[in-house]
């Protein structure tokens, strides 16, 4: 059989942060420092992770978290260039047949062995409708997983996928200890619900290991020191949960925090003022848009959603809300993105023709609508898209909601319009359209606009099941006009991802998928 070597683009995100900090000869987790250098790192986050369970949650923050303890078969380097990982090999051996030699010698945490019966595991479990995993679409091409001998599994496909390698390098291809997966499995025999005991007991193969958590303040990580690769350089990371920008902020200036993410753009000034620590700015591969509920009056008329669109004037937002920092979309891929087109035309700011769009849709005076924001950020958003809707007769109400019921209602379609983002993690248009738009992913898969329109569910269908390469960009290209013309969401911008370091903090990099690599970051 025809072999071809692994050659795909991704993105692997593998963060860690850690301990508080204590005084000059102490970490303050009792980690006696002999060498002048701190052994603990502590990152401030926004917000709590959702779950530790790998097949359970698609939060930023989750994911952060879940990278420093998990790994996956492939990986993607700072390169942007898929690498083998706790695979050794991946080779496509035909069109829809994959194969994957699993790195002997690899431990989990729990002391049990990775093996290709592991793998199999982690892959059933990821697709088991049983399960329910909102990160089941990664993996919904693939047919059968076929475990060969002890250290090699075959996938199948049901179609050929080009993009597999970055879906397998995504978090949700993280592996899990296969004696936790049973337990959870038993857990749900017992009429428990799936993730539970994951989420309470996440063993991966990471170096960095689960130590405790405080629902709502913080999750420590101690390192892995019979881990398989390249060790961590520091001996422990703590998660915080510190929601206050302000309060972040704060925190690294007393040397509390040694990262903090995100950093809005409007503290950039003030922040790059504090003596000893720095903004660290990375490209990115993300798109902060409004949403809209696609199945809800009046949103299900295209006509109201294209006026809500072309009475948001994007170059305003981003130079007024946030300082000029992040780039206007005119598209829902940023250009970081394979299957980005600068071809794609956007609606363009039109307040006469949206109110004329409204007149015709027999909204002549408007109407009432409430829009979701869960921070500072989204908050600043609303407000603006408060201003601007309201010169075409819109009111609208702002709701503020904690980022778990934000998901949840988002989720749920129980909502008029939010702000919200999307990362296209895998820096390829599949997953930043797929997810996002095709109609049988609606709800927490990441279709929260519960957006249907057949002829593009067609389109990204018929790209993930070309083989080549220039037919697959066309079709995305097609596919991203409709969806900008159909007003489905309101691109707004690309981010420029934003993180504060202390001065002393070596070695961080941050992908454009938003997660940042901490596996050489120590503190000097």
């Amino acid at each position: 059989m025809k072999r071809r070597p692994l050659a795909i683009v991704m993105i692997l995100f593998i963060i860690f942060l850690a301990a508080c900090a204590g005084g000059e000869n102490s970490t303050g987790e009792g980690v006696s420092v002999k060498d002048g250098s701190k052994k603990s790192l502590t990152v401030d986050l926004s917000a709590d992770p959702v779950s530790l369970d790998p097949h359970a949650a698609n939060d930023g923050t989750s994911l952060y978290v879940m990278n420093a303890m998990y790994d996956t078969l492939v990986a993607m380097n700072k390169d942007l260039e898929i690498e083998p990982a706790l695979a050794e090999s991946l080779e496509q051996i035909d069109d829809l047949v994959w194969e994957a030699k699993i790195r002997q010698g690899v431990k989990f945490h729990d002391g049990s062995e990775l093996n290709a019966e592991v793998v199999k595991a982690n892959l059933d479990r990821v697709r088991d409708p049983e399960v329910g995993s909102p990160l089941s679409f990664l993996f919904d091409m693939i047919s059968t997983v076929k475990v060969i001998d002890d250290y090699t599994v075959q996938i199948e496909t049901k179609f050929p996928f080009a993009a597999l390698p970055s879906h397998l390098a995504h978090p949700g291809g993280h592996m899990i200890s296969l004696e936790a997966i049973k337990k959870d499995y038993q857990q749900m025999e017992d009429g428990g619900e799936p993730f539970t005991y994951i989420n309470e007991n996440p063993i991966g193969t990471g170096y960095f290991k689960y130590d405790k958590r405080v629902n709502g303040e913080f999750v420590s990580l101690v390192k892995n020191e019979a881990y398989w690769g390249e060790q961590a350089k520091v001996d422990q990371v703590t998660f915080k949960t510190v929601p206050e920008d302000a309060s972040r902020i704060a925190e690294l200036r007393t040397g509390e925090a040694d990262i903090i993410y995100p950093v809005n753009p409007n503290d950039i000034k003030q922040t790059n003022s504090n003596k000893g620590t720095a903004v660290h700015e990375t490209e990115s591969a993300s798109m902060s848009y409004l949403g809209m509920n696609n199945s809800k009056e009046p949103f299900q008329d295209k006509r109201v959603r294209q006026a809500i669109a072309m009475a948001i004037n994007k170059q305003e937002l981003v130079d007024g809300v946030f300082a000029g920092v992040p780039l206007v979309a005119n598209g829902p891929l940023a250009s970081t993105v394979n299957g980005h087109s600068k071809n794609v035309e956007p609606l363009g700011y039109d307040l006469e023709k949206a109110r004329e769009l409204l007149e015709e849709a027999g909204y002549e005076t408007g109407f009432s609508a409430s829009i979701l924001a869960y921070d500072r950020t989204t908050s600043d958003i609303a407000e603006y898209v408060q201003v601007q809707l309201e010169k075409i007769g819109i009111d609208v109400n702002i709701e503020q909601a904690e980022v778990g019921a934000y998901l949840e209602v988002t989720g749920n379609g129980s909502f008029d319009m939010f702000i919200g983002s999307w990362g296209t993690v895998t820096l390829d248009a599949d997953y930043g359209l797929y997810p996002m738009f095709h109609s049988q992913n609606a709800g927490n898969a990441g279709n929260r606009s519960f957006f249907n329109h057949k002829q593009v569910d067609e389109l990204l269908e018929k790209a993930r099941q070309t083989s080549d390469e220039q037919e697959r960009l066309q079709f995305y290209e097609e596919a991203q006009q409709i969806i900008v013309d159909e007003a489905t969401i309101v691109p707004l911008y690309h981010s420029v991802l934003l993180a504060e370091l202390r001065e002393e903090v070596k070695g961080f990099y941050q992908y454009p998928s938003s997660f940042p690599f901490l596996r050489d970051v120590e503190i000097k």
